[in-house]
């Protein structure tokens, strides 16, 4: 590690693709699931797998998360430190939604070198986008206070929607309360929800799953505003949901980049259930839409676009 870096470091639920971990050297904390009597780490070998969380969550096997401690934040931070880092960007998770943020702020106020805790209030793929634009803003010069800044904007621009096919796992964790579990399983709808100020807001209701995959489709085009954006749609034992609407977003999006589709990761996915459909809608970084526009314009003259070993180094965004 160069002396004077300045580090980003967020947790497993981000759902960062693995070649951004690797080109920006990313620290990824991971959190826990306890599965049974077995404790495994998120997103490291032999860890927990949202297959596994699936499988269980069917079962009725006890399923349950819990976030690092600050004293594992402190670690990190300090390992870091000790590896030359002057500077760090901690990027979590909505603390409404887990206690990873407030181990990451303790952990800043002990650690040998200024840390940056951002609670990004948000979950999943918008935290990850959140973290790119950290990194971007690192990338062109930004201090590690006015990446942070950068990370937080993203975040709140970010639209995260997703649908359940029963409230009852998010009830088991806490995160509804149980009147809206039960009505929601007696009046069999599928609820349509959003993270709002850092919280789970059950905002609609539909009676089919198609329907519901409908909503979804119209509500992140109402969130893209007719601007250039990003999209993950990310699902829980559902592949064929998620990549139905990521096709349906690909034809009625301005897109810098192709929708990303994966599986969200067991943490996530243990409070939300098989059967979840998730999209996140994020405002497209300036890099992206510049680059786009230079390619467009170097087809247009009948130039070849620019392939992975022309383009200019940038960090990922």
């Amino acid at each position: 590690m160069t002396d004077g870096r300045i580090v980003v470091v967020t947790d497993s639920t981000a759902s960062l693709p693995a070649d951004v971990v690797e080109a920006s050297d990313v620290v990824v904390i991971p959190l826990q699931v306890v599965i049974g009597a077995n404790s495994y780490s998120e997103g490291v070998d032999d860890g927990a797998s949202p297959a596994m969380v699936a499988a269980a969550l069917k079962e009725f096997t006890p399923v349950s998360t819990s976030r690092p401690s600050h004293t594992v934040m402190l670690e990190v931070y300090e390992s870091l430190a000790a590896e030359g880092a002057t500077e760090i960007i901690s990027i979590h998770l909505s603390g409404e939604m887990s206690g990873t943020f407030d181990s990451a702020y303790v952990a800043s106020g002990q650690a040998p070198v200024p840390v940056y805790a951002v609670d990004s209030r948000q979950v999943g793929p918008a935290t990850g986008y959140a973290v790119r634009a950290a990194l971007q803003a690192l990338a062109d010069g930004a201090t590690a206070a006015e990446a942070a800044e950068a990370a937080r904007e993203r975040a709140e621009a970010s639209s995260s929607l997703f649908y359940v096919d029963t409230l009852e796992y998010l009830r088991r964790g806490g995160r509804v309360g149980g009147l809206a579990a039960l009505l929601g399983g007696a009046l069999a709808v599928k609820p349509l929800l959003r993270i709002e100020d850092g919280k789970i807001d059950s905002f609609e209701k539909v009676r089919t799953a198609g329907k519901a995959l409908g909503r979804l489709e119209d509500l992140a085009v109402e969130a893209a505003a007719d601007e250039p954006v990003e999209v993950t749609v990310a699902h829980l034992a559902s592949p064929a949901r998620a990549d139905q609407l990521a096709t349906r977003l690909t034809a009625r999006l301005d897109l810098v980049a192709p929708v990303r589709t994966t599986e969200l990761g067991a943490v996530l996915g243990a409070h939300v259930g098989p059967g979840m459909v998730a999209v996140c809608v994020a405002p497209a970084l300036a890099v992206d839409v510049e680059q786009r526009s230079l390619e467009a314009a170097r087809e247009s003259e009948g130039e070849e676009p620019d392939g992975p070993g022309d383009a200019e180094e940038s960090a990922p965004a």
